[in-house]
């Protein structure tokens, strides 16, 4: 069936990814575009749900224009297949920006601009990478349905390693920084090393 969600996502992916050497575009509000952002009617609930329905996660990622760390997430980890595949196959991708006014519906049913859904959420920098588990749909609020946040950039590296870290499920047995530690000391003992990666 075909649903505003899906024609979006496919005429605008398709429209992007037939130009050759494809990177991010700038969209009309000043951030960065990927082609497999979604286009959503901004409901919260809903749009877990749907992840959820395919066995993916919801990321929202609040951005704002001229940032630059926001560029650098785009330009940097963004330019990395292996990231931007792992990212496709395992995540369902909306766009925020910290100063918009587009309407949202968040979880527990609250319109908000998503200025003010920041505010809420408690985002207070940019690029922030909010994760919400494919385990928690029909969650009440979003404290509920969020299983991960990265505040601010990471490096190529660490931001793959956080997305690993949930699609895994060891968010729910061990700290960040303990699953970091862990992969460190796995790569060394394979003979790479993770600071070059």
């Amino acid at each position: 069936m075909l649903t505003r969600r899906s024609f979006c996502v496919s005429t605008v992916a398709g429209a992007m990814m037939a130009r050759p050497g494809f990177a991010a575009t700038m969209g009309d509000d000043g951030l960065h575009k990927q082609p497999w952002m979604l286009d959503t009617f901004l409901e919260m609930g809903d749009d877990l749900a749907t992840a959820s329905d395919e066995g993916r996660h919801l990321l929202v990622l609040y951005e704002q224009a001229g940032c630059p760390y926001c560029r650098e997430l785009h330009e940097v980890n963004f330019e990395r297949t292996e990231i931007t595949d792992y990212i496709q196959e395992h995540f369902d991708v909306i766009q925020l920006d910290l100063w918009g006014a587009r309407e949202v519906t968040d979880f527990d049913g609250a319109v908000l601009e998503e200025r003010r859904l920041a505010q809420k959420w408690g985002v207070n920098f940019t690029p922030t990478t909010v994760i919400f588990g494919k385990d928690n749909v029909g969650a009440e609020t979003f404290r509920e349905a969020e299983v991960f946040r990265l505040p601010g950039y990471l490096k190529p590296f660490h931001y793959l390693s956080s997305l690993e870290y949930v699609v895994t499920g060891e968010y729910e047995k061990q700290s960040f920084q303990r699953y970091l530690q862990d992969k460190f000391e796995a790569l060394r003992e394979k003979g790479i090393d993770p600071d070059v990666w």
